[in-house]
């Protein structure tokens, strides 16, 4: 998966300027191997994540991950390194989410412009990425009961700041001492981390996916209120 925005070529240091746009490298297929593999890893994770639910985290073995996927521990050692891996599999998506939507802004819309549409559009979709689904409570409080999840989906977050910073920084062309890229790559995850907080907290409380949905929808409009024009207008991707 890709990690960082490739260099536009263009220099960007402030907002309302354009910055130029890098084609994406086509992804090659996926061949017959790397499927299999796609397909085993999934499948001990959906088994994990099953028992996890069911029993809690700290309370399950890879042991007894391994005999109910029906493979050995070596094979589940082999594709998840760490047994929080096995629940937090999606990690590497996590951390290159909001990355990703300042990438594949559209022309002529910024990067802060790009990240609200896509939190929308997930919002209003009642897409499983920002939780809005009914099985998101039970998720989530086996994070809440176990201290090692937390502090990885601690360290998950960290990198996703990190990355994104990188991204802004590459989609604008800027150089490495302009803080300017920090501070708005602060500024989106500040929008992505608030919503998927105040999402969890009312998912907690069992409410209806759709009716937090109309809610989370008001908080976006309130907190694009609170966002500077510099922010606002930064990283325009070029129309041409």
């Amino acid at each position: 998966m890709t990690t960082t925005g490739k260099p536009s070529g263009a220099s960007e240091k402030r907002g309302g300027r354009e910055a130029r746009e890098a084609p994406e490298a086509p992804e090659a297929p996926e061949g017959l191997r790397e499927r299999k593999k796609r397909q085993a890893r999934r499948h001990i994770s959906d088994v994990a994540t099953g028992l996890f639910l069911e029993r809690g985290f700290d309370a399950v073995t890879i042991a007894e991950i391994a005999r109910a996927a029906d493979v050995s521990v070596n094979t589940v050692y082999n594709y998840f390194p760490a047994k929080e891996d096995l629940f937090l599999d999606r990690g590497e998506d996590l951390v290159d989410r909001v990355s990703r939507w300042v990438r594949g802004r559209r022309p002529g819309e910024s990067a802060a412009e790009a990240v609200l549409r896509e939190l929308r559009e997930a919002v209003e979709g009642l897409s499983n990425e920002v939780g809005l689904f009914p099985g998101y409570a039970d998720f989530m409080q086996v994070i809440l009961d176990a201290h090692t999840l937390r502090s990885r989906l601690w360290e998950i977050q960290g990198q996703a700041l990190e990355n994104l910073e990188r991204t802004v920084r590459a989609e604008v062309g800027a150089d490495d001492a302009d803080p300017v890229p920090l501070l708005v790559a602060g500024q989106l995850n500040w929008l992505h981390s608030t919503l998927m907080r105040w999402i969890t907290a009312q998912m907690l409380r069992r409410r209806d996916p759709a009716e937090v949905s109309r809610e989370a929808l008001v908080l976006l409009d309130e907190m694009e209120e609170l966002l500077g024009e510099q922010v606002l207008t930064y990283g325009v991707k070029s129309r041409g």
